[in-house]
């Protein structure tokens, strides 16, 4: 019977594995993906590697049985009178916790692990001995679904807004970049350093105590510390891990130093800048990804190894020693969840709440991990989620583009799904304690019953609208030429699209030069329809990929408007091709060569909004820098300038037109239209370039 119920927990504990490894993944790889630094197969690698490593070589040897210390039975006696109960109670705990996950990785929503379980721990404890639940911790937890979104939102916007003045608003950011990374370098890997031995090394340290060579108050925080001072007995932060740390940093600064000295970027621009941050970026999402590992591998086997405490030794102590075989059973686990449902949360994190580029994705990793350091520290102790933590800091470097850069719709069907884990992981597990009724056959028979469900659930087809497509195709990020793994922005797509309509009018052109010259000109006119054609197909990507719901730095109605703007142009362009073929234009010299004229100021003027529509591209790269915004006005108001004598040049054709036209006047009249279809080109141009106005006062 025993070994049942150990078989019985191995399994709930495995599922609940996968499940931390489909949700929790989003933490270090979501910024990652959906800046197109790591395409999604390699993020999965990536994470399953450093999930594992963390779970299995620093994992907690000790784990403390109820997690976070939301219950409190008071003395061991009384912990070992409801022992027998609260084995049936964490197995319930863990099943409710997982499925809940389940439910919320269905769905994207990135959700607390930790919180999850700690919902499952105190509905089973009510249950069990209401008296014991402690409501000071819970109250930490609750108010921790405000703090740490909101520090991590601040600390992002802030690690962004350095970024952004620093690097993009120079005239040489790639020159600016070799001198100033280094330097911003120091203090991330500082912080890291310190957050990499406060959370993802300290099961390493427990784990070692024991022989005598470590002592770990000289390296993690003391949690009855008192004093500030790193030099004291008891330090908050122990010099040895300041100075670690400070090497670390200081290492990885000079390294840094000396590859950008060598290093020829093949990208220009912000191009190269991202290039820069693509590198950091990836090394604080290994870190995160090392540290998850190592810490919340304890939410699955934390419950298992009290299960296996109870069932071979009769009782439950306040700490469980965790058998290796635990520790590969939660890495192989939250390997497996990666690899299998992992890219649904990180959909939602990299693509959805807002657009993600590189130097984007560094500052919301660095303004998480600073944030999951400062609540570890013991004079805060806040049990705080590095999920909720990590969200608000997507939405930060978000607001650092316009409140429209974020959606909050998104955002706020995550934070329902926050306050919903407590609530629902607990009655969940209410109701499977009852289900079991203290009986392992029950056990075994709900158990089947509810992953039977799981399965039934997993393998239904999505019904997410227009959103539900494949993970992760979109970054708005400048490095899709020099990456051909990088998906392509939504900007440089309209700029693609841009640069088809310039082909299209320069078809236009050589129809309307064939015309004037008396040749014919039904090859040009048909290159200008099947230009225009490859234009529209450019346009429907451009709303296939809006339909993914990724997230644009504009309001996505106002993007829609420059779309529909920029293909007027293109259509305009084939009118005036397709009025050709109509009849031969008005023989006279000098209305034909006035017509050429203004034909040719219209390409001229189209030629200046593609201009305009790539700086607007390199405006959205550099985070909307000051400096761009000032170049995008001045394009625009070039363009308006280009329209002007466009109509000019159309006044004194049509003039010229109608004071001879007598003798021809079906010739006459018909060349008039070709002019004003061409004037309809050079408008459309114009209110093309005028609707990108809302984003350069934005």
């Amino acid at each position: 019977m025993i070994d049942l119920i150990i078989v019985l927990a191995v399994l709930i504990a495995a599922y609940m594995a996968w499940n931390i490894g489909a949700n929790d993944v989003a933490n270090a790889m979501g910024t990652s993906v959906g800046s197109g630094a790591l395409t999604l197969r390699r993020a999965i690698i990536v994470a399953a590697v450093f999930e594992f490593l963390g779970a299995v070589l620093f994992g907690s040897h000790v784990t403390d049985t109820i997690r976070k210390g939301v219950l409190d039975f008071g003395d061991d006696e009384t912990l070992r009178q409801y022992s027998n109960q609260l084995m049936y109670g964490f197995m319930a705990a863990l099943l409710a916790a997982a499925i809940w996950l389940t439910v919320a990785t269905k769905w994207g929503l990135p959700v607390s692990t930790t919180h999850s379980i700690v919902g499952g721990v105190i509905g089973m404890g009510l249950y069990i001995r209401p008296s014991s639940v402690n409501w000071g911790k819970v109250l930490e937890i609750v108010l921790s679904w405000v703090a740490s979104p909101l520090l991590g939102a601040i600390l992002a916007f802030l690690s962004f807004w350095v970024i952004k003045r620093v690097i993009m608003e120079h005239e040489d950011p790639v020159r600016r970049t070799r001198n100033v990374a280094p330097i911003l370098a120091l203090p991330t890997f500082f912080v890291l350093g310190l957050a990499l031995q406060f959370k993802g090394l300290k099961g390493f340290y427990s784990n070692l105590d024991s022989s005598g060579y470590i002592i770990k108050e000289n390296w993690l925080p003391a949690k009855n510390g008192t004093s500030f001072n790193p030099l004291v007995e008891g330090a908050w932060i122990p010099i040895n891990a300041l100075l670690v740390s400070l090497g670390i940093g200081i290492i990885a600064s000079l390294i840094l130093y000396f590859v950008l000295r060598r290093y020829e970027f093949k990208e220009e621009g912000y191009a190269g800048v991202e290039r820069v941050f693509i590198w950091l970026q990836v090394i604080t999402a290994c870190y995160v990804a090392f540290a998850h590992g190592a810490n919340d591998v304890a939410n699955a086997i934390g419950p298992m190894a009290a299960i296996y405490q109870i069932a071979n030794d009769g009782y439950i102590a306040a700490e469980a020693t965790v058998p290796i075989g635990l520790l590969l059973l939660g890495g192989a686990g939250i390997t497996v969840g990666v690899a299998t449902w992992g890219y649904k949360v990180m959909d939602t994190i990299g693509k959805k709440i807002t657009h993600i580029t590189p130097s984007r994705g560094f500052a919301a990793e660095f303004g998480a991990a600073t944030t999951v350091l400062i609540f570890s520290m013991p004079f805060l102790a806040v049990p705080i989620s590095t999920t909720h933590t990590l969200v608000g800091a997507v939405v930060g470097v978000g607001l650092a583009g316009g409140a429209s850069a974020v959606d909050f719709r998104v955002f706020a069907k995550i934070a329902a799904s926050w306050v919903a884990s407590l609530p629902v992981a607990g009655v969940g597990a209410v109701v499977f304690y009852i289900l079991f009724g203290l009986n392992v056959t029950n056990v075994l028979f709900v158990s089947i019953i509810s992953i039977g469900m799981v399965i039934y659930v997993m393998t239904r087809p999505e019904y997410d609208g227009a959103e539900s497509s494949a993970p992760i195709v979109v970054s708005e990020m400048p490095m899709g030429e020099s990456n051909p793994d990088a998906a392509k922005s939504v900007f440089q797509v309209f700029h693609e699209h841009a640069a088809a309509v310039e082909v299209t009018v320069g078809h236009m052109l050589a129809a309307v030069t064939d015309a004037v010259s008396d040749n014919d000109p039904s090859a040009s006119i048909k290159a200008t329809q099947d230009a225009e054609l490859d234009a529209d197909a450019i346009k429907a990507e451009i709303r296939n990929m809006l339909g993914t719901g990724v997230r644009l730095a504009v309001n996505k109605t106002v993007f829609l408007h420059m779309l529909a703007r920029q293909d007027r142009i293109a259509d305009y362009a084939q009118n005036v091709a397709e009025q050709l073929s109509f009849r031969e234009l008005y023989r006279d010299e000098e209305a034909r060569s006035r017509l050429l004229a203004m034909a040719e100021m219209v390409s001229e003027t189209v030629s200046k909004y593609e201009e305009t529509v790539g700086v607007l591209r390199e405006f959205a790269n550099s985070g909307f820098a000051k400096k761009k915004s000032g170049a995008l006005r001045e394009l625009i108001r070039e363009v308006n300038l280009l329209e002007h004598q466009a109509d000019e040049a159309e006044v004194a054709a049509a003039s010229h037109v109608f004071s001879g036209g007598d003798d021809e006047p079906l010739a006459a009249m018909h060349m008039y239209r070709v002019l004003q279809r061409l004037d309809d080109v050079a408008n459309a141009c114009e209110k093309a370039a005028n609707a990108f106005l809302p984003i350069v006062y934005n």
